[in-house]
Protein backbone atom coordinates (compact mmCIF):
# COMPACT_ATOMS: atom_id res chain seq x y z
CA UNK A 1 0.00 0.00 0.00
CA UNK A 2 1.31 3.48 -0.84
CA UNK A 3 2.33 5.74 2.01
CA UNK A 4 -0.22 8.42 1.17
CA UNK A 5 -3.32 6.22 0.87
CA UNK A 6 -6.17 6.83 3.36
CA UNK A 7 -6.45 4.41 6.24
CA UNK A 8 -2.81 3.70 6.28
CA UNK A 9 -1.89 3.70 9.97
CA UNK A 10 1.40 1.95 9.61
CA UNK A 11 4.20 3.93 11.22
CA UNK A 12 6.81 2.56 8.89
CA UNK A 13 4.93 3.91 5.92
CA UNK A 14 4.69 7.26 7.62
CA UNK A 15 8.42 7.35 7.91
CA UNK A 16 8.71 7.09 4.16
CA UNK A 17 6.85 10.32 3.63
CA UNK A 18 9.37 12.58 1.89
CA UNK A 19 7.46 15.72 2.90
CA UNK A 20 7.38 14.94 6.54
CA UNK A 21 10.41 15.66 8.67
CA UNK A 22 10.60 12.98 11.37
CA UNK A 23 13.99 14.09 12.63
CA UNK A 24 15.74 10.89 11.48
CA UNK A 25 18.80 11.28 9.04
CA UNK A 26 19.21 9.40 5.75
CA UNK A 27 22.08 6.83 6.06
CA UNK A 28 23.93 6.04 2.74
CA UNK A 29 24.20 2.38 1.84
CA UNK A 30 27.34 0.49 2.70
CA UNK A 31 29.87 0.68 -0.16
CA UNK A 32 31.52 -2.57 0.75
CA UNK A 33 28.20 -4.38 0.52
CA UNK A 34 27.54 -2.75 -2.86
CA UNK A 35 30.91 -3.84 -4.29
CA UNK A 36 30.45 -7.30 -2.90
CA UNK A 37 27.10 -7.68 -4.60
CA UNK A 38 28.61 -6.56 -7.95
CA UNK A 39 31.39 -9.15 -7.63
CA UNK A 40 28.88 -11.85 -6.87
CA UNK A 41 26.84 -11.00 -9.91
CA UNK A 42 29.93 -11.04 -12.14
CA UNK A 43 31.04 -14.32 -10.69
CA UNK A 44 27.63 -15.78 -11.33
CA UNK A 45 27.66 -14.56 -14.89
CA UNK A 46 30.97 -16.32 -15.71
CA UNK A 47 29.96 -19.43 -13.75
CA UNK A 48 32.57 -19.05 -11.05
CA UNK A 49 32.42 -18.56 -7.35
CA UNK A 50 33.54 -15.61 -5.40
CA UNK A 51 37.05 -16.11 -4.18
CA UNK A 52 38.06 -12.57 -3.32
CA UNK A 53 39.29 -10.05 -5.98
CA UNK A 54 41.38 -12.52 -8.07
CA UNK A 55 38.63 -13.36 -10.54
CA UNK A 56 37.91 -9.70 -11.33
CA UNK A 57 41.57 -9.00 -11.92
CA UNK A 58 41.77 -11.86 -14.40
CA UNK A 59 38.83 -10.46 -16.31
CA UNK A 60 40.36 -7.01 -16.45
CA UNK A 61 43.66 -8.53 -17.56
CA UNK A 62 41.99 -10.41 -20.38
CA UNK A 63 40.26 -7.25 -21.55
CA UNK A 64 43.57 -5.37 -21.46
CA UNK A 65 45.29 -8.10 -23.51
CA UNK A 66 42.56 -7.97 -26.14
CA UNK A 67 42.86 -4.19 -26.38
CA UNK A 68 46.65 -4.42 -26.57
CA UNK A 69 46.55 -6.97 -29.37
CA UNK A 70 44.04 -4.90 -31.34
CA UNK A 71 46.12 -1.78 -31.03
CA UNK A 72 49.08 -3.50 -32.71
CA UNK A 73 47.58 -3.63 -36.20
CA UNK A 74 48.67 -0.98 -38.71
CA UNK A 75 48.76 -0.44 -42.50
CA UNK A 76 51.64 0.59 -44.79
CA UNK A 77 50.57 2.36 -48.00
CA UNK A 78 51.61 1.19 -51.46
CA UNK A 79 54.12 4.03 -52.00
CA UNK A 80 55.63 3.64 -48.49
CA UNK A 81 58.00 1.38 -46.62
CA UNK A 82 57.80 0.90 -42.88
CA UNK A 83 60.91 1.15 -40.69
CA UNK A 84 60.36 -0.88 -37.47
CA UNK A 85 62.17 0.18 -34.30
CA UNK A 86 62.23 -2.22 -31.36
CA UNK A 87 63.06 -0.52 -28.08
CA UNK A 88 64.37 2.40 -30.16
CA UNK A 89 66.77 0.29 -32.26
CA UNK A 90 66.35 -0.51 -35.93
CA UNK A 91 64.78 -3.94 -36.37
CA UNK A 92 63.55 -4.32 -39.98
CA UNK A 93 61.93 -2.67 -42.98
CA UNK A 94 58.45 -3.93 -43.91
CA UNK A 95 56.65 -3.79 -47.25
CA UNK A 96 53.20 -2.32 -47.94
CA UNK A 97 50.15 -4.06 -46.51
CA UNK A 98 48.41 -4.87 -43.20
CA UNK A 99 50.97 -5.48 -40.44
CA UNK A 100 51.10 -6.07 -36.68
CA UNK A 101 53.57 -4.76 -34.12
CA UNK A 102 54.24 -5.15 -30.46
CA UNK A 103 52.53 -2.17 -28.90
CA UNK A 104 54.76 -0.19 -26.50
CA UNK A 105 57.69 -2.29 -27.78
CA UNK A 106 57.89 -1.58 -31.51
CA UNK A 107 57.57 1.73 -33.30
CA UNK A 108 56.88 1.96 -37.03
CA UNK A 109 57.94 4.97 -39.14
CA UNK A 110 56.43 5.04 -42.67
CA UNK A 111 58.68 6.51 -45.38
CA UNK A 112 57.49 7.50 -48.88
CA UNK A 113 59.82 5.95 -51.47
CA UNK A 114 57.82 6.59 -54.65
CA UNK A 115 57.13 10.33 -54.71
CA UNK A 116 59.68 12.68 -56.27
CA UNK A 117 60.43 15.60 -54.00
CA UNK A 118 61.61 19.04 -55.09
CA UNK A 119 64.12 21.24 -53.31
CA UNK A 120 64.84 24.79 -54.53
CA UNK A 121 68.15 26.54 -53.97
CA UNK A 122 69.00 30.15 -54.81
CA UNK A 123 71.19 33.06 -53.83
CA UNK A 124 73.61 35.74 -54.99
CA UNK A 125 76.91 34.16 -56.04
CA UNK A 126 80.26 35.35 -57.36
CA UNK A 127 81.40 34.16 -60.78
CA UNK A 128 84.92 33.44 -61.97
CA UNK A 129 85.24 36.88 -63.56
CA UNK A 130 84.15 38.54 -60.27
CA UNK A 131 80.57 39.36 -61.22
CA UNK A 132 77.60 38.93 -58.89
CA UNK A 133 74.57 37.06 -60.22
CA UNK A 134 71.45 35.58 -58.72
CA UNK A 135 71.28 31.86 -59.43
CA UNK A 136 68.30 29.56 -58.88
CA UNK A 137 68.30 25.79 -59.08
CA UNK A 138 65.70 23.12 -58.40
CA UNK A 139 66.82 19.63 -57.33
CA UNK A 140 64.43 16.69 -57.70
CA UNK A 141 65.10 13.56 -55.63
CA UNK A 142 63.43 10.57 -53.99
CA UNK A 143 64.15 8.12 -51.15
CA UNK A 144 65.72 4.80 -52.15
CA UNK A 145 66.83 3.47 -48.75
CA UNK A 146 64.47 4.29 -45.83
CA UNK A 147 66.91 3.14 -43.13
CA UNK A 148 69.76 5.33 -44.37
CA UNK A 149 67.35 8.22 -44.98
CA UNK A 150 66.27 8.19 -41.30
CA UNK A 151 69.44 7.30 -39.44
CA UNK A 152 72.55 8.07 -41.54
CA UNK A 153 72.28 11.82 -40.90
CA UNK A 154 70.20 13.92 -38.56
CA UNK A 155 68.06 15.47 -41.30
CA UNK A 156 68.60 14.17 -44.83
CA UNK A 157 66.51 16.86 -46.51
CA UNK A 158 68.37 19.69 -44.81
CA UNK A 159 71.71 18.02 -45.52
CA UNK A 160 70.83 17.75 -49.20
CA UNK A 161 69.87 21.44 -49.25
CA UNK A 162 73.23 22.44 -47.81
CA UNK A 163 75.09 20.13 -50.22
CA UNK A 164 73.20 21.63 -53.16
CA UNK A 165 74.09 25.16 -52.12
CA UNK A 166 77.75 24.19 -51.73
CA UNK A 167 77.93 22.43 -55.10
CA UNK A 168 76.17 25.29 -56.88
CA UNK A 169 78.49 27.93 -55.41
CA UNK A 170 81.52 25.86 -56.37
CA UNK A 171 80.43 25.49 -59.99
CA UNK A 172 79.34 29.13 -60.35
CA UNK A 173 82.65 30.25 -58.86
CA UNK A 174 84.48 28.40 -61.66
CA UNK A 175 82.26 29.73 -64.49
CA UNK A 176 82.35 33.07 -66.26
CA UNK A 177 79.40 35.42 -66.48
CA UNK A 178 78.88 34.91 -70.23
CA UNK A 179 78.76 31.12 -69.92
CA UNK A 180 76.40 31.36 -66.98
CA UNK A 181 73.91 33.63 -68.72
CA UNK A 182 74.05 32.33 -72.29
CA UNK A 183 75.75 29.35 -73.90
CA UNK A 184 77.19 27.54 -70.86
CA UNK A 185 73.97 26.88 -68.94
CA UNK A 186 73.76 23.18 -69.78
CA UNK A 187 77.38 22.65 -68.78
CA UNK A 188 76.73 24.38 -65.44
CA UNK A 189 73.74 22.10 -64.81
CA UNK A 190 75.70 18.93 -65.54
CA UNK A 191 78.70 20.02 -63.46
CA UNK A 192 76.43 20.90 -60.51
CA UNK A 193 74.75 17.51 -60.69
CA UNK A 194 78.11 15.73 -60.74
CA UNK A 195 79.57 17.71 -57.83
CA UNK A 196 76.37 17.25 -55.79
CA UNK A 197 76.51 13.48 -56.17
CA UNK A 198 80.17 13.48 -55.16
CA UNK A 199 79.23 15.35 -51.97
CA UNK A 200 76.17 13.27 -51.08
CA UNK A 201 77.39 9.74 -51.79
CA UNK A 202 79.91 9.44 -48.90
CA UNK A 203 77.20 10.32 -46.35
CA UNK A 204 74.89 7.50 -47.53
CA UNK A 205 71.73 9.53 -47.09
CA UNK A 206 69.53 7.00 -48.89
CA UNK A 207 68.57 9.58 -51.54
CA UNK A 208 68.78 9.41 -55.32
CA UNK A 209 68.93 12.62 -57.40
CA UNK A 210 66.46 12.37 -60.26
CA UNK A 211 67.10 15.67 -62.04
CA UNK A 212 68.68 19.08 -61.61
CA UNK A 213 66.93 22.08 -63.21
CA UNK A 214 69.04 25.19 -63.67
CA UNK A 215 66.71 28.18 -63.79
CA UNK A 216 67.67 31.35 -65.71
CA UNK A 217 70.37 33.32 -63.92
CA UNK A 218 70.02 37.06 -63.75
CA UNK A 219 72.17 39.93 -62.53
CA UNK A 220 71.24 42.22 -59.64
CA UNK A 221 68.46 44.71 -60.31
CA UNK A 222 70.86 47.66 -60.05
CA UNK A 223 72.80 46.60 -63.18
CA UNK A 224 70.09 44.65 -64.95
CA UNK A 225 69.73 47.16 -67.82
CA UNK A 226 73.45 47.09 -68.58
CA UNK A 227 73.49 43.31 -68.57
CA UNK A 228 70.47 43.21 -70.88
CA UNK A 229 72.31 45.42 -73.34
CA UNK A 230 75.37 43.20 -73.12
CA UNK A 231 73.29 40.10 -73.71
CA UNK A 232 71.58 41.75 -76.70
CA UNK A 233 74.99 42.61 -78.14
CA UNK A 234 76.14 39.02 -77.71
CA UNK A 235 73.00 37.75 -79.40
CA UNK A 236 73.58 40.16 -82.28
CA UNK A 237 77.14 38.93 -82.52
CA UNK A 238 76.00 35.33 -82.74
CA UNK A 239 73.38 36.27 -85.32
CA UNK A 240 75.92 38.10 -87.47
CA UNK A 241 78.27 35.14 -87.24
CA UNK A 242 75.54 32.78 -88.37
CA UNK A 243 74.62 35.09 -91.24
CA UNK A 244 78.27 35.33 -92.28
CA UNK A 245 78.64 31.56 -92.17
CA UNK A 246 75.48 31.18 -94.25
CA UNK A 247 76.77 33.71 -96.78
CA UNK A 248 80.13 31.92 -96.93
CA UNK A 249 78.41 28.57 -97.47
CA UNK A 250 76.35 30.15 -100.24
CA UNK A 251 79.15 32.09 -101.95
CA UNK A 252 81.93 29.52 -101.80
CA UNK A 253 80.20 26.93 -104.06
CA UNK A 254 79.36 29.67 -106.56
CA UNK A 255 82.97 30.82 -106.60
CA UNK A 256 84.20 27.26 -107.04
CA UNK A 257 81.73 26.82 -109.89
CA UNK A 258 82.94 30.00 -111.58
CA UNK A 259 86.54 28.89 -111.22
CA UNK A 260 85.69 25.54 -112.72
CA UNK A 261 83.79 27.20 -115.55
CA UNK A 262 86.70 29.53 -116.30
CA UNK A 263 89.07 26.59 -116.32
CA UNK A 264 86.84 24.72 -118.74
CA UNK A 265 86.49 27.80 -120.94
CA UNK A 266 90.24 28.36 -120.96
CA UNK A 267 90.83 24.75 -121.93
CA UNK A 268 88.20 25.04 -124.65
CA UNK A 269 89.73 28.27 -125.92
CA UNK A 270 93.14 26.67 -125.90
CA UNK A 271 91.93 23.73 -127.94
CA UNK A 272 90.08 26.07 -130.27
CA UNK A 273 93.18 28.19 -130.91
CA UNK A 274 95.37 25.15 -131.41
CA UNK A 275 92.92 23.57 -133.81
CA UNK A 276 92.47 26.85 -135.70
CA UNK A 277 96.23 27.31 -135.98
CA UNK A 278 96.57 23.72 -137.12
CA UNK A 279 93.90 24.25 -139.75
CA UNK A 280 95.55 27.42 -141.00
CA UNK A 281 98.89 25.66 -141.22
CA UNK A 282 97.29 22.86 -143.19
CA UNK A 283 95.57 25.40 -145.45
CA UNK A 284 98.82 27.22 -146.15
CA UNK A 285 100.51 23.89 -146.78
CA UNK A 286 97.88 23.18 -149.39
CA UNK A 287 98.32 26.65 -150.92
CA UNK A 288 102.07 26.34 -151.15
CA UNK A 289 102.13 24.17 -154.33
CA UNK A 290 99.61 26.51 -155.99
CA UNK A 291 101.68 29.53 -155.03
CA UNK A 292 104.81 27.94 -156.44
CA UNK A 293 102.99 27.18 -159.68
CA UNK A 294 101.32 30.66 -160.07
CA UNK A 295 102.64 33.18 -157.56
CA UNK A 296 100.98 36.29 -158.98
CA UNK A 297 97.55 34.77 -159.37
CA UNK A 298 97.65 33.15 -155.98
CA UNK A 299 98.75 36.41 -154.35
CA UNK A 300 95.87 38.31 -155.91
CA UNK A 301 93.26 35.74 -154.89
CA UNK A 302 94.58 35.78 -151.31
CA UNK A 303 94.38 39.56 -151.29
CA UNK A 304 90.82 39.55 -152.60
CA UNK A 305 89.66 36.96 -150.09
CA UNK A 306 91.25 38.85 -147.23
CA UNK A 307 89.75 42.16 -148.22
CA UNK A 308 86.36 40.55 -148.68
CA UNK A 309 86.49 39.13 -145.18
CA UNK A 310 87.56 42.47 -143.69
CA UNK A 311 84.88 44.49 -145.49
CA UNK A 312 82.17 42.14 -144.30
CA UNK A 313 83.00 43.13 -140.71
CA UNK A 314 82.70 46.89 -141.32
CA UNK A 315 79.81 49.25 -141.96
CA UNK A 316 81.39 50.76 -145.04
CA UNK A 317 79.89 50.12 -148.48
CA UNK A 318 81.83 51.03 -151.65
CA UNK A 319 79.79 52.15 -154.66
CA UNK A 320 80.71 53.26 -158.15
CA UNK A 321 79.39 56.70 -159.05
CA UNK A 322 79.75 58.51 -162.38
CA UNK A 323 82.33 61.20 -162.76
CA UNK A 324 81.15 64.70 -162.08
CA UNK A 325 78.43 63.60 -159.65
CA UNK A 326 78.64 65.71 -156.51
CA UNK A 327 75.99 63.85 -154.52
CA UNK A 328 77.09 62.09 -151.34
CA UNK A 329 75.09 58.96 -150.81
CA UNK A 330 74.35 57.68 -147.27
CA UNK A 331 73.32 54.09 -146.71
CA UNK A 332 71.39 52.76 -143.61
CA UNK A 333 74.01 50.15 -142.81
CA UNK A 334 72.47 49.04 -139.49
CA UNK A 335 69.18 48.24 -141.16
CA UNK A 336 70.99 46.52 -143.98
CA UNK A 337 72.93 44.31 -141.59
CA UNK A 338 69.83 43.52 -139.55
CA UNK A 339 67.89 42.68 -142.70
CA UNK A 340 70.72 40.52 -143.95
CA UNK A 341 70.93 38.64 -140.66
CA UNK A 342 67.22 38.11 -140.06
CA UNK A 343 65.83 37.48 -143.53
CA UNK A 344 68.93 35.99 -145.20
CA UNK A 345 67.56 36.89 -148.60
CA UNK A 346 69.50 36.76 -151.80
CA UNK A 347 69.70 40.52 -152.15
CA UNK A 348 69.39 43.60 -150.01
CA UNK A 349 67.40 46.59 -151.20
CA UNK A 350 68.44 49.59 -149.10
CA UNK A 351 66.50 52.81 -149.03
CA UNK A 352 68.77 55.63 -150.00
CA UNK A 353 68.66 59.24 -148.97
CA UNK A 354 70.90 61.77 -150.63
CA UNK A 355 71.94 65.33 -149.88
CA UNK A 356 73.68 67.84 -152.06
CA UNK A 357 77.25 68.68 -151.10
CA UNK A 358 78.52 72.06 -152.48
CA UNK A 359 82.19 71.03 -152.08
CA UNK A 360 83.98 68.57 -154.26
CA UNK A 361 85.05 65.47 -152.36
CA UNK A 362 87.08 62.52 -153.41
CA UNK A 363 85.03 59.32 -153.18
CA UNK A 364 86.95 56.10 -152.78
CA UNK A 365 86.21 53.82 -155.70
CA UNK A 366 87.37 50.51 -156.93
CA UNK A 367 88.88 50.54 -160.42
CA UNK A 368 89.58 47.71 -162.73
CA UNK A 369 92.67 46.75 -160.72
CA UNK A 370 91.25 43.36 -159.91
CA UNK A 371 88.98 44.26 -156.94
CA UNK A 372 85.25 43.59 -156.98
CA UNK A 373 82.97 46.65 -156.96
CA UNK A 374 79.82 46.62 -154.80
CA UNK A 375 76.73 48.45 -156.05
CA UNK A 376 73.29 48.97 -154.63
CA UNK A 377 71.92 46.38 -157.03
CA UNK A 378 74.58 43.75 -156.34
CA UNK A 379 74.68 41.57 -153.21
CA UNK A 380 77.62 41.53 -150.91
CA UNK A 381 80.29 39.02 -151.68
CA UNK A 382 80.17 35.92 -149.50
CA UNK A 383 83.48 34.58 -148.35
CA UNK A 384 82.06 31.08 -148.26
CA UNK A 385 82.27 30.96 -152.00
CA UNK A 386 86.06 31.20 -151.98
CA UNK A 387 86.84 29.50 -148.70
CA UNK A 388 87.29 26.15 -150.31
CA UNK A 389 88.90 27.09 -153.59
CA UNK A 390 92.44 26.18 -152.70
Amino acid sequence: MAWNEPGNNNDKDKDRDPWKNTGKSQIPPDLDKLLKSVRERLTGTFGGQSAGGSTGLIIFALLAVVIWIGSGFYTIEEAERGVVLRFGKYHETVDPGLRWKWTFVDKVIPVDVESVKSMPSSGFMLTQDENVVRVEMDVQYRVVNPREYLFSVTDADNSLREATDSALRYVVGHTSMDDLLTRGREKVRQNTWQVLEEIVNPYRMGLAIVDVNFLPARPPEEVKDAFDDAISAQEDEQRFLREAEAYARETEPKARGQVKRLEEESLGYKEQVVLRATGEVARFNQLLPEYIAAPQLTRERLYLDTMEELYQKTNKVLIDVPKGNNNVIYLPLDKMNATQTNTRKDSITPSLSSTVNNTQSNTPTENDSGTDSVTDSQPLRDSSRTSGRY
